[in-house]
């Protein structure tokens, strides 16, 4: 298949990121691009026999030794921009509750801005990622600080949502369980377009005052109905960023290409936590 259904993954950043041509091996005794070979009978001036076999008794270049990604290199740059997200959300947690506001606000539309921009940019930049990273702990923070002042240990239990639901998902994954197969695909894609026109619906009634309610149509039994299923579709994105993770790793995309990955996770994570608290926060408020 593809490399996976996020846009992130499926604009330019990873097209023609291929393997890299393996190195040009020269025919024995004969040493490339008019070097001086060695056979048999021919040694490389100013290496000892004992030297050969070092060399040749060495291990085989690794992905990481050619330049390629790898999950290793996914790993250390998501944790990275996990890093910067509670870096932002410790600073909105922590300083006064006007400015925090604000910060919110600043997060969330700068956020939104830069993930538009590394979306679409043809190569990878680590600073706009780990920008983006920073003003979404912002928007996270300043979140967390409100619903959790309303609902005590909302927050907390939300955190351990999310990296609940990413650990099943990734176990899942490697089992073998859950695919992003194509016919899954078709139906994520159905669902979010639906998701995307009631998010945006929504927001509008809110912000015309047609609802009152604080989460506008999400209130109440819809309200929770909506929450599983966006919580649903998060899991899903997590699958498909796990499928175009792999994919990119086999076919020896270039390393750099590790920031659009761990871009690509951090913002399914970030969007999985918010359904999570929202869904948490319309739970007690039902109580």
């Amino acid at each position: 298949m593809a490399l996976g259904g996020n846009p992130i993954f499926n604009g330019k950043n990873f097209r023609g990121a291929t393997q890299a041509p393996p190195v040009p091996q020269a025919a024995y005794g004969q040493a490339p691009y008019g070097q001086q070979g060695w056979n048999t009978q021919t040694q490389q001036p100013g290496m000892s026999n004992e030297q050969l076999q070092d060399l040749y008794n060495q291990p085989a270049a690794g992905p990481a030794d050619t330049g390629r990604m790898t999950f290793d290199d996914v790993i250390m740059k998501t944790a990275a921009c996990l890093g910067a997200v509670i870096v932002g959300a410790a600073i909105t947690l922590t300083v006064g509750m006007g400015l925090a506001s604000l910060l919110m606000i600043v997060g969330a539309l700068g956020g939104f801005v830069l993930a538009l921009v590394n979306t679409f940019k043809k190569q990878p930049s680590p600073a706009l990622i780990l920008a983006y990273a920073g003003l979404e702990g912002l928007f996270l923070g300043g979140l967390t600080r409100i619903l959790d002042a309303q609902f005590p240990g909302v927050g907390l239990q939300a955190v351990v949502g999310t990296l609940s639901v990413f650990a099943v998902t990734l176990l899942l994954f490697k089992s073998g369980k859950v695919r992003a197969t194509p016919k899954a695909m078709r139906f994520f894609m159905i669902a979010m377009a639906g998701y995307a026109l009631f998010s945006i619906v929504n927001l509008v009634m809110m912000l015309t005052g047609v609802t009152q309610e604080p989460f506008g149509l999400r209130s109440g039994v819809m309200g929770v109905v909506i929450g599983i299923l966006a919580i649903g579709l998060a899991a899903f994105s997590l699958i498909m960023d796990f499928t175009s993770i792999e994919a990119g790793v086999r076919s020896g995309a270039p390393q750099r290409f590790s920031w659009t990955a761990a871009f690509g996770l951090t913002v399914t994570l970030v969007w999985l936590y918010v359904e999570i608290i929202r869904l948490l926060a319309i739970l007690r408020g039902d109580d």
